[in-house]
């Protein structure tokens, strides 16, 4: 198996995105979809002419392009010609799609315990984990990336380290949730990684954890269409932005799954 040739072009793109700070998986997203721009041209891309990129935006909609991959797609673009090839006029010619607004599957208070409840085993990590990102409302990789020095109980904040836009938060540590993770702790006590994978240097991957999700999910009799995205609460967003009293004092939403894991717990022994 040999080798993707890397051109002087996209080493110069790669080098941009570097310097903008580009997390690998935006980086990856944005040579795909350049990729993708050149195949359609036939010749480098850097050579298109605002002809060509309206015909491009055509052969997207004329394929059946979702609007979210479409506009991916003209974000890239943009970044390319206006960064790389230092051409600021192309941006002219770019215009993003509307995509029809949907509304979000939300789970009650209910299932999430049930979910919570049903967490693959052995021993409390998936549990512990999936907790994380209900209670505190952080995405998979953000949990997965959480390390044991990241958990402040004095302040009862959990630190959020490189998050989304490669920016630090902190986000609330509810008291039933410092619980459980010291539970979890005491079965196995980590050391470095809040969540080791196999081999324990490193971390759980987003991938093991939506997967327990989704087994967790199937478990407990959920039939909703819905990932482990859907355990975020958008009114965790707000955490982002408020000074770290206004975080402490906030009731976190996993407090008010403890007496629905008490009565879940009642019924399956009854």
């Amino acid at each position: 198996m040999t080798e993707e040739r890397v051109t002087p072009l996209r080493q110069r793109m790669i080098e941009d995105m570097r310097i903008r700070g580009m997390g690998d998986k935006a980086q990856k997203s944005h040579i795909r979809a350049i990729k993708d721009f050149a195949a359609f041209l036939g010749r480098s891309p850097d050579t298109a002419t605002p002809e060509d990129l309206r015909a491009y935006q055509l052969h997207m909609t004329d394929t059946g392009i979702t609007p979210s991959t479409f506009n991916t797609r003209i974000v890239a673009l943009r970044f390319f010609f206006g960064m790389t090839c230092g051409r600021e006029e192309m941006k002219r010619y770019m215009q993003f799609r509307t995509e029809p607004r949907k509304l979000p599957v939300v789970f009650s208070v209910e299932e999430v315990s049930d979910i919570l409840m049903a967490a693959p085993g052995p021993g409390l990590k998936y549990r512990a984990a999936l907790s994380i990102s209900y209670g505190a409302g952080l995405r998979a990789a953000e949990v997965c990336n959480l390390k044991i020095g990241d958990i402040d109980s004095d302040r009862m904040l959990i630190h959020v380290e490189q998050g989304k836009g490669q920016k630090d938060r902190k986000v609330m540590l509810s008291p039933g949730l410092l619980e459980l993770l010291r539970a979890w702790w005491r079965e196995t006590r980590p050391e470095g990684w809040l969540f080791p994978g196999k081999p324990k240097i490193n971390p759980i991957s987003p991938r093991q954890l939506n997967r327990a999700f989704t087994s967790a999910k199937h478990m407990a009799g959920v039939k909703k269409p819905a990932t482990l995205h859907t355990f975020k609460l958008t009114t965790t967003a707000r955490y982002t932005h408020v000074a770290t009293k206004t975080i402490r004092d906030t009731v976190s939403p996993y407090e008010m799954l403890a007496r629905l894991q008490d009565q879940t717990v009642k019924r399956s022994l009854e």
